[in-house]
């Protein structure tokens, strides 16, 4: 379909529509693109590189593996000594209460003095070598740990943690340490765990410094990557050291990413990025396709369509979800091109694509073969009317896909072993997907207003309620209809119009006509209920089969382009029989034009021209008196050229070469039609 424009009033509030909408989508694909500075690409270690060439955008070091630096801390840690406080008055305090418990209730326990002493000097003996506190001899055993340093008096020693005492170990020295001259059991009957308190206590502060202290001596790092230098290129295997060096890429442009001022920069850019395509795009609505950019619904469609695709990518690489070959790229200008046009669609598509490699490490080779693809698409689909068409659509993109990487990888590959097969599947994938063009038109039909060519197949189907209907109540305008889907179909074929579209009009432009069938001389047989009318009533009974059929389109549902070849197929003309008539018989009266004239309006598109073209020259051809190739040119002629004279093309994008073709398609296909046979002899006796 051609573009058309005309001069329209300014308007505010279209103006104000377009900036929401501009600053809806850019914040919308703004707001899901990932701005943590994620590392985006995927790598095993031999395995091959898959992405094009890659090198450092800035210095950063090589660091050490996990399992390298957790094996040189253990080594170092071997060295570690916690930091331990000896508290003296803790001697002092459990001895004070042991003498003092002897003056009291365990003089009748211990026999002697001799047992006092000896429980005094062992104790003595455990405080000096030091006691431990349950909760820190357990982090002492989890560690491994031998040694320790004593800190006492602002002076330090280091002791064997073999040479000091758990509370088990000090209970069982008190007990066990000379059975042969002290009495076991006496020596249990004195409760001598009352008198074991710790005395040497961890200091974690200044025990935290010295590990760290050890642990700064580790190097994370065992070399250096200089900016611009090469890490690796496409089909590459990934070996331990490069395995290395990506990993500390990673690592580094993770803490790159997190400071605010990178953060703020990384928005604005984005913005900017959105922003410079989302403009691109409306202004190449504005300025070639006006009729797509004045509409709402168009250019709300082509905005969504572009806005799913978008944050879907970004939401696919922020979660590594699947692979973002998997998705169905070329669904949107498979979609664009069924309702709108092949250019349009074109220029989505490189839009969108170009938002979403926005978030990915490696866009080019993203960009390409969607790119490819989605030309495949657009050329493969010219309309949909089957769905056998799609599936071939659907198989050769994945075709496309699938031969284009294959050529890129080739290129980049030292033997086959290294081809990533893996990709062919996400491919196919991606073409399965494709298949769900085929319910989303009906979806988007309902939300957008849009009709596509399967809806229009499906309406042109004579055996559906309303058509049967038609055949049953009113023949003869069915008959009509049938005739003109099929003339209207040939004319705009030749001006390059939707065929489609015009054919589905033709048969639904006179269903007005069934609610009083008999007022029509298509429908007569014999009996003209006019005549029993004034010119005016009549005229307006003919005039209602417009209005009338506008509301049968209403009650069955019918789409608002197949109203429209309703309320256009006589624009504004005159019921010309009735107001001519009226005329004659009141040559001197003044004459209400708008008694004998069509609601209206005038035909807007080309396929609207063509109906009312090949209308008003089907119903006039059946009153002609003989069908010569005379008459019926003189005929056709006269009735477009009247029609031109009349204006009713004014508003409409059809050209006078288009006219003019449309002409010679109506007069071979009337000279068709009323072809004359010859007449078969009888044979004589």
């Amino acid at each position: 379909m051609k573009s058309f424009r005309y001069n329209r009033p300014f308007s505010y509030k279209e103006l104000a529509y377009k900036v929401v909408i501009f600053v809806a989508t850019v914040t919308i694909i703004v707001h899901f693109l990932p701005r943590e500075g994620k590392f985006n690409y995927q790598f095993d270690i031999n395995k091959p590189w898959r992405y094009g060439l890659l090198q450092a955008s800035f210095d950063f070091p090589i660091y050490k593996g996990d399992d390298q630096i957790q094996q040189e801390q253990d080594s170092i840690l071997r060295h570690y000594t916690p930091y331990f406080n000896r508290d003296p008055s803790v001697e002092e305090e459990m001895i004070r209460r042991f003498k003092a418990d002897c003056e009291s209730h365990l003089k009748a326990i211990i026999p002697a003095p001799v047992y006092r002493h000896h429980i005094e000097r062992l104790l003595h003996l455990i405080y000096q070598a030091g006691l431990f506190a349950p909760d820190d001899y357990a982090v002492l055993q989890r560690d491994s740990i031998s040694r320790l340093r004593v800190v006492e008096k602002n002076t330090s020693s280091q002791l064997y943690v073999e040479e000091c005492f758990t509370y088990k170990q000090a209970y069982e020295q008190l007990i066990n340490a000379d059975t042969v001259h002290y009495s076991k059991h006496i020596l249990q009957l004195c409760n001598l765990d009352n008198y074991l308190k710790p005395n040497l206590l961890l200091d974690a502060g200044k025990s935290e410094s010295a590990k760290e202290d050890l642990l700064s001596e580790v190097s994370w790092a065992n070399g250096f990557v200089m900016n611009g230098q090469k890490i690796i290129d496409r089909g590459e295997i990934v070996d331990q050291t490069t395995y290395n060096i990506l990993r500390s890429l990673q690592r580094e442009w993770s803490k790159r990413s997190e400071t605010v001022s990178e953060k703020r920069l990384s928005l604005l850019g984005q913005i900017l990025f959105a922003s410079i395509f989302i403009g691109i795009f409306l202004v190449y609505l504005e300025l070639f396709r006006s009729d797509y950019y004045e509409k709402p619904g168009s250019v709300t469609l082509l905005l969504c369509l572009i806005l799913l695709f978008s944050v879907l990518s970004s939401l696919i690489v922020e979660h590594a979800l699947i692979s973002i070959y998997t998705v169905p790229f070329v669904l949107m200008p498979l979609v664009i091109r069924i309702f709108l046009d092949s250019r349009t669609a074109f220029m989505a598509h490189v839009i969108t694509i170009l938002l979403c490699s926005l978030p990915l490490r490696a866009p080019h080779e993203f960009i390409l073969l969607q790119t490819v693809a989605g030309m495949a698409g657009i050329y493969s689909l010219r309309e949909l009317s089957q769905r056998s068409q799609l599936i071939r659509s659907a198989l050769l993109v994945t075709l496309t896909y699938a031969a284009l990487y294959l050529s890129m990888d080739l290129m980049h590959v030292s033997n086959l072993s290294q081809l990533s097969t893996y990709m062919y599947i996400n491919f196919f994938i991606g073409g399965i997907l494709l298949l769900f063009t085929y319910p989303l038109l009906f979806i988007l039909e309902k939300t957008f207003g849009f009709t596509s060519n399967v809806t229009l197949v499906e309406l042109s189907n004579i055996n559906n309620r309303l058509m049967r209907q038609m055949s049953e109540v009113a023949p003869g305008t069915f008959q009509h209809s049938l005739q003109l889907a099929n003339l209207t179909a040939a004319a705009a074929n030749s001006i390059g119009a939707n065929s489609q579209l015009v054919r589905t009009g033709a048969m639904y432009h006179d269903i007005g006509k069934m609610l009083n069938p008999a007022f029509f001389t298509e429908n007569q047989t014999g009996v003209n209920p006019h005549d029993q009318l004034n010119y005016e009533q009549s005229a307006q009974i003919v005039i209602n089969h417009v209005t009338d059929g506008l509301k049968l389109a209403e009650k069955y549902d019918l789409p608002q382009v197949i109203r429209d070849f309703i309320r256009t197929h006589h624009g504004n003309g005159l019921t010309k029989y009735f107001y001519i008539s009226y005329c004659n018989e009141h040559p001197d009266a003044p004459v209400d034009k708008t008694l004998f004239q069509y609601p209206g309006p005038n035909p807007f598109t080309q396929e609207q021209a063509i109906l009312m073209m090949a209308d008003a020259v089907e119903a006039a051809s059946r009153s002609l008196s003989a069908y010569t190739e005379e008459s019926i040119s003189s005929l056709v002629d006269r009735i477009i050229d009247g029609q031109v004279g009349e204006g009713y093309f004014k508003e409409c994008p059809i050209t006078f070469r288009d006219i003019a073709t449309v002409k010679t398609v109506f007069k071979e296909k009337l000279k068709t039609m009323y072809h004359t046979r010859i007449s078969y002899p009888e044979l004589k006796k």
